[in-house]
């Protein structure tokens, strides 16, 4: 059998991660601070760094708590605001690993449906109207995991209004913000929000630096953010401060925007094919392409179950996830596609191998 084809991770391939600028700003971290990268530090993170992002946010530093990547901060924040039976709202689909981190919290999960414009807010009115009074709103707003939709501007506004008169705080969980190879940015639930308290917001360097630094933040209400500090202390001392150094180097050197431009035109690159190869190769499918980030969320023909897509895939040598992992009641009749760590080249053949399994699939 050939090498297997990869549609299976989310992670950049090595071509276009800047190497050579993180040797480069690896080096002038132990130039530049050597205490600082090799010492325990603090549970707030690198404080340079943890400045960098706070004035890049426009809000303060004792607003921001740099973590181990951004699942760290969504463990911290789990922790601090969700108990046994508290309601949480998800997005249907929603990423695999938040959907378990709040099951095991103890979580009781309300399954909003999704449109290609985000999550469905008159659904969730709705559900509200009728009883269901939230803890916590968990939101992907951009490119999202799985199905790589972004939310509208126009869903943003009502989310917040949402949120205001039900007394809920929106988690709104942003590691893709930075990959828009299209259109137009769109502003951020907690910049809307103007300090109010209703958002809190995480992102990660891990998907425009490179998966390797597990550098996440996290930013919302001072209040709150004291509170995890103390949690993070408690649990670890301090996140890594070589990674941090390296990160804050990497950002303020201008290799961080950069990065994000080779990225966005290979992820344009790779998402059109990947699009042009389905259209081509399986016109029963059905998606949405995206405008940025790592992720399409095929709806299968006719027929074939996702739990079938994927073992028939991996019988013809390609790599994909069932979407039945990312919804609650396990029926997508999907599976996700993930084109960020594949060339133009793999993405046809890749596509042109599940074709084939579909056809034994079906």
């Amino acid at each position: 059998m050939p090498d297997t084809i990869s549609f299976a991770r989310g992670a950049p391939s090595l071509d276009i991660i800047d190497v050579e600028g993180l040797r480069e700003a690896a080096a002038r971290a132990f130039a530049s601070d050597p205490g600082g990268a090799t010492a325990y530090g603090t549970a707030v993170g690198y404080t340079p760094l943890r400045r960098w992002i706070a004035e890049r946010m426009g809000v303060l530093e004792s607003q921001v708590m740099v973590t181990n990547g951004s699942m760290q901060a969504d463990a911290f924040l789990f922790d601090e605001l969700v108990g046994p039976g508290d309601a949480v709202v998800v997005e249907r689909p929603s990423y695999d690993r938040t959907l378990l981190s709040l099951r095991t919290h103890g979580a009781r999960l309300a399954a909003i449906p999704m449109a290609s414009d985000g999550i469905d807010v008159d659904a969730l009115a709705e559900a509200l109207g009728g009883g269901l009074r939230p803890r916590l709103a968990h939101i992907i707003p951009n490119f999202h995991n799985p199905a790589g939709y972004t939310l509208s501007l126009a869903k943003r506004r009502r989310l917040l209004e949402l949120a205001r008169e039900y007394q809920f705080t929106i988690f709104e969980d942003d590691p893709y913000i930075e990959l828009r190879f299209r259109g137009e940015r769109v502003e951020t639930m907690f910049s809307m929000d103007a300090g109010e308290g209703n958002v809190v917001y995480a992102s990660s360097f891990s998907k425009t630096v490179c998966p390797g630094i597990r550098t996440g933040y996290i930013a919302g209400p001072e209040e709150l953010i004291g509170r995890l500090v103390v949690r993070a202390t408690n649990t670890y001392i301090s996140p890594s401060m070589v990674d941090g150094a390296i990160v804050h180097e990497f950002c303020r050197s201008g290799a961080f925007e950069r990065s994000i431009e080779t990225v966005r035109v290979a992820l344009e690159e790779r998402a059109g094919t990947l699009a042009a190869a389905l259209r081509e190769q399986i016109p029963d499918a059905a998606f949405v392409a995206p405008d940025g980030g790592y992720f399409m969320w095929v709806s299968l023909p006719g027929g074939v179950a996702p739990a079938a897509a994927f073992s028939a895939a991996a019988a013809h040598g390609v790599a994909v996830v069932s979407g039945d992992d990312f919804v609650l009641d396990g029926a997508s009749g999907a599976v996700r596609l993930a084109y960020s760590g594949v060339t133009p080249a793999e993405i046809r053949e890749g596509v042109t191998r599940l074709a084939a399994a579909l056809a034994s699939a079906a």
